[in-house]
């Protein structure tokens, strides 16, 4: 594998030092002259300049100062509006909104995949008016508005927009507020598209690997063999439902321990078939992690993992709802595989417990709803005091990949993070402004630019819009929401 720390690599993805003065936001007024033409009518233009040389100090200094940049004045800094566009097939809907200011600053940030846009638009009358650098301050305002899973987005997506906006205003990368940088480059793990086939589940898996990715996840599970005969135990609990009927059935809304389903010897060797024929394929020089195994209890996990001990997975992911202490650590306790989860926690506080009682191996955050960029590095810094490794979930467009590059670069205990979205070409041309391409064998350097280090590329977003949606249109109906907040009295 390449040495990703070393001055080639360094060099070969280092920014021009440049000095970057934040432009007017959109639909403002650019008021940025160049340095060249400052210097022309404040220096060059001796006979003008010389005219007020024996003005008093203040009419000179308003003079050669009129036009000079009074953006990017953090402390006076003020949120003016909040506005969404809402992205098709990256790889799921994925709102993108952006937070505009006084000074012409924005800031973007991302709503987690497949989550409503209102759930950040809800938060708009709370944080019009407030200065976007006091991003601690605002998170503790807003959280209460989030919850786990997918209903922690909009929370989420304003604190990475708050982040975007600090770096602007300061000038520097998100990355470096949260105390510095632990790597150059962040490793990814790419998730893989399955078949019942096993051959060519593994060639897609080859495919993954000769691409330059270092680390593979795959999802498997008893969705892949509900239709075979003498696999499963009551197959009756997949016939009715309407969420992802046609591979999971009605039991994806049923918590795992109460679905009665149970997998058959026969079932656990066409299971452990789909794994052989991977690490046949791309053998052992990389970690191989598995995830979606289906909705069963943790004895038939602990069934499950037992048969797939030989195979060396990197990690067994979600086997039963992160919620279930207790389940987990029965898992943990059984199997010689590591075990993870947290992909669906909000905020610290539930980590902390899966932590502290050792009921995973792992712990796998997903930054657009573990409560953002701050909240993830506490939580990552939290399990490395205790030794516990952090990988992170991810799916989303570049900019709550970037969020989450930013994070992972700044926490010591970082293992892989996901990319779920390699098969969508249009995916790196959302953005511009960034050295590309955002991944090289593998890994995706950190960017140096201020805040998250990118910009959006307009064209390329609203061809890929929500049908029957808008690119950032107005949301003043979203402004005067108002109700007592308060979560005590």
């Amino acid at each position: 594998m390449k040495n990703y720390n070393n001055p080639k690599f360094n060099d070969l993805f280092k920014l021009p030092e440049q000095k970057i003065q934040p432009t007017a936001g959109p639909g403002q007024k650019e008021s940025i002259p160049a340095r060249r033409d400052f210097l022309q009518k404040a220096g060059l233009g001796g006979l003008a300049l010389g005219a007020f040389m024996f003005q008093p100090i203040e009419d000179t200094l308003a003079y050669s100062t009129q036009k000079v940049n009074r953006y990017s004045s953090p402390s006076d800094l003020k949120i003016t509006d909040l506005r969404v566009a809402e992205v098709a097939g990256a790889p799921m809907r994925c709102p993108i909104i952006r937070i505009d200011t006084n000074q012409g600053l924005y800031g973007l940030g991302e709503v987690r995949d497949g989550a409503s846009h209102k759930y950040a638009l809800e938060l708009k009358s709370r944080i019009l008016g407030e200065n976007p650098c006091q991003i601690e301050r605002i998170f503790k305002k807003i959280k209460q508005f989030g919850n786990h899973a997918r209903q922690a987005g909009g929370v989420c997506a304003v604190e990475m927009a708050l982040w975007d906006l600090a770096g602007k205003a300061y000038n520097v990368p998100v990355y470096q507020m949260l105390g510095g940088k632990y790597r150059d480059a962040i490793r990814l793990y790419s998730d893989t598209t399955q078949s019942r086939d096993p051959e060519v589940f593994a060639t897609r898996m080859k495919e993954r690997m000769d691409m330059g990715y270092t680390f593979l996840k795959m999802d498997f599970g008893v969705q892949m063999i509900r239709d075979n005969k003498g696999s499963l135990v009551n197959t009756k609990a997949f016939d009715k439902g309407t969420k992802w009927a046609s591979e999971y059935g009605s039991y994806s809304r049923t918590e795992h321990p109460f679905t009665a389903i149970q997998i058959t010897d026969k079932g656990l060797e066409e299971l452990v078939q789909y794994v052989a024929a991977v690490r046949d394929k791309v053998g052992y020089d990389v970690p191989l992690a598995a995830d979606h195994f289906g909705h069963f209890d943790y004895k038939e996990c602990i069934r499950l993992a037992d048969a797939l001990e030989p195979y060396r997975l990197a990690w067994l992911e979600d086997m039963v709802p992160w919620f279930f202490t207790e389940k987990w650590k029965q898992i943990t306790d059984a199997v010689k595989t590591p075990t993870l989860t947290g992909e669906d926690i909000f905020l610290k506080e539930e980590f902390v417990k899966l932590v502290d009682t050792r009921s995973v191996d792992m712990i796998q955050p997903d930054l657009a709803s573990s409560g953002g960029i701050l909240e993830t590095k506490k939580i990552g810094d939290y399990a490395e005091e205790r030794g516990i490794p952090m990988a992170m979930h991810f799916a989303g467009t570049p900019v709550s990949f970037m969020a989450n590059i930013h994070c992972a670069a700044a926490t010591e205990n970082f293992i892989a993070l996901e990319h779920h979205s390699v098969d969508i070409p249009w995916w790196e041309d959302m953005v511009k402004g960034i050295p590309k391409p955002l991944v090289k064998d593998g890994f995706a350097p950190v960017p140096e630019g201020p805040g998250l280090g990118i910009e959006l590329n307009d064209d390329v977003i609203k061809q890929h819009l929500v049908e029957g949606t808008e690119y950032f249109a107005p949301t003043e109906e979203w402004n005067t929401i108002r109700s007592n907040d308060r979560w005590w009295s």
